[in-house]
């Protein structure tokens, strides 16, 4: 099958199941219970945690908010104004479900690593439970956990995405995440005083690897269990690679779906997208801030050490700046730092999607 007739039928597939999707949502009054992202939680190895968290301080604007911990995790809390929560996590005890998803060629030494859940800010939680629990959907408890801030469940791993989606619903002071049984985890890390991190805000979007076959599902699951619509797509044919959007509104974080046009074939170049995969598994390759001044940042960035895939692509004409860095050697996920110029209508830009895919082939 040639890639072009792969390619219309996959968007066939795709533009027949998106309508059935919204009108199920709206007939199983899904709409309204979800809103945006609350935030992410990225599980570390164990001995990886601190160091995980001192290279989001060192490079990133996200600040120190909270550090305790209970009988199952040691958690610190990272934030910054307008922007989901950070959860950064090491599990002490307990099952790790996503362990089966986790080790391929370049992670199996880093098994019990990845951005592991995208939480969901819900109003109607019991109601959102049954409605999902009807129809099929996993839960990784069989009921709702009650914290004394908030109430929180989550699904299985996606077995397209190997992620799971978080939903919760603050009854308390929000943004306090601790549970009952939580102490004190005692912490020496700071903030680094270095003005050009106050140029790098919230998280703009992430983009999370799927197999080419797995596309499609991927997208209608995730409306499925969440309000957001699929966006747009861009097609890079050259690197057998396809950008996929889902979008709550122009203003909220958006999820990205990255994945091949073909599957993955031993006896023809894959692409990096699905070399990628096979490499590190179906996983979140990077997390994508909203910088100012941007060229200034990254130069200062540079200075203190941080390397990058490539170099600033797009420019002001374009309305769109962009660059990647190295994947970090703790978490594996890559910092994107991103600027929209004034007047900037559109989120991606075909050319820049292009640059950039193309620079992950060095990983």
């Amino acid at each position: 099958m040639s890639q072009e007739v792969f390619i219309a039928r996959q968007e066939q597939d795709l533009a027949a199941r998106i309508p059935a999707v919204l009108q199920q949502r709206k007939d199983l009054g899904l709409e309204g219970l979800v809103q945006g992202l609350d935030s992410v939680i990225i599980s570390t190895e164990p001995g990886r945690l601190e160091l995980s968290a001192e290279e989001l301080l060192r490079y990133t604007g996200l600040f120190l908010e909270a550090h305790f911990e209970d009988d199952s995790f040691k958690t610190l809390v990272l934030g910054t104004k307008g922007s989901p929560s950070f959860l950064m996590r090491a599990r002490k005890k307990g099952e790790n479900h996503f362990m089966v998803g986790n080790p391929a060629q370049k992670s199996r030494n880093l098994p019990n690593t990845r951005l592991e859940t995208f939480v969901f800010r819900t109003t109607g939680l019991d109601r959102y439970v049954e409605i999902q629990t009807d129809r099929g959907v996993r839960f990784m408890t069989p009921d709702i956990t009650d914290y004394p801030h908030f109430r929180f469940i989550q699904t299985m791993p996606s077995r397209y995405t190997g992620n799971s989606l978080g939903f919760i619903e603050w009854t308390g002071e929000k943004g306090d995440y601790a549970p009952h049984d939580a102490g004190v985890l005692p912490l020496s890390l700071k903030k680094p005083g270095l003005p050009h991190l106050a140029n790098i805000h919230g998280l703009d979007h992430t983009a999370t690897r799927v197999r080419a076959l797995d596309r499609n599902d991927a997208i209608i699951e995730f409306m499925e269990l969440t309000t957001y619509s699929f966006d747009f797509a861009v097609f890079v044919r050259s690197l057998n690679s396809i950008t996929s959007v889902a979008r709550l509104s122009s203003d909220d974080y958006a999820m990205v779906f990255t994945s091949g046009i073909a599957p993955f074939q031993e006896d023809a170049d894959p692409g990096p997208t699905e070399m990628f995969i096979r490499n590190y598994g179906t996983r979140v390759h990077h997390m994508a801030f909203q910088t100012d001044r941007i060229e200034d940042t990254c130069d200062a960035l540079k200075k203190d050490d941080l390397e990058f895939l490539v170099a600033l692509v797009g420019s002001e004409e374009e309305g769109l700046k962009q660059t990647f860095s190295l994947p970090s050697p703790h978490t594996m996920i890559v910092n994107e730092y991103i600027h929209r110029y004034q007047g900037f209508d559109g989120f991606f830009t075909k050319s820049n999607v292009e640059m950039l895919t193309r620079a992950t082939g060095k990983q």
